[in-house]
């Protein structure tokens, strides 16, 4: 390990990894003491390397008794979000074609459900008012999350 940053990294995967819930909950005091550094080195760690972008939520309290919980998410969890808060009024027929080919290239969804997918948002684009079309689409989406198997 090359310097401290990667050292708590190190530890906190380390204690990550024990857990098979995909949730870990630490003091910044005990990493502190762990790694032999400074309670603003482990925030910095936490703000740079166990983002959102990277698959992990973060909440962190501080004070006496105050804990870090590090949950990973997974990926298609993330990437499912993404595309449903993309979708809107404004949303073209031709955007959902590409989070179709998109889910079905990541292997989110299988050659049957991007057919079924196409066919409806074809189907509903031009019959709903833009607001019902995002709803619908939305909850589409939703459904494929929910019904989406874990990595």
């Amino acid at each position: 390990m090359s310097n401290i940053a990667d050292l708590i990294e190190h530890y906190i995967l380390q204690r990550l990894a024990a857990q098979q819930n995909r949730n870990v909950i630490l003091r910044r005091a005990d990493i502190a003491d762990a790694i032999e550094c400074a309670p603003s080195q482990i925030s910095y760690v936490l703000n740079t390397r166990f983002t959102s972008d990277k698959g992990f939520v973060v909440e962190s309290r501080r004070g006496l008794g105050g804990f870090i919980r590090i949950t990973r998410a997974p990926l298609q969890d993330l990437v499912y979000s993404d595309l449903i808060s993309k979708v809107n009024a404004d949303t073209t027929l031709k955007d959902l074609h590409h989070m179709i080919e998109y889910m079905l290239r990541h292997g989110l969804i299988k050659n049957r459900e991007a057919a079924l997918l196409y066919q409806a948002f074809n189907d509903v684009y031009d019959k709903l008012s833009s607001t019902d079309r995002a709803d619908f689409l939305r909850s589409l989406l939703i459904t494929l999350a929910d019904f989406s198997e874990e990595e």
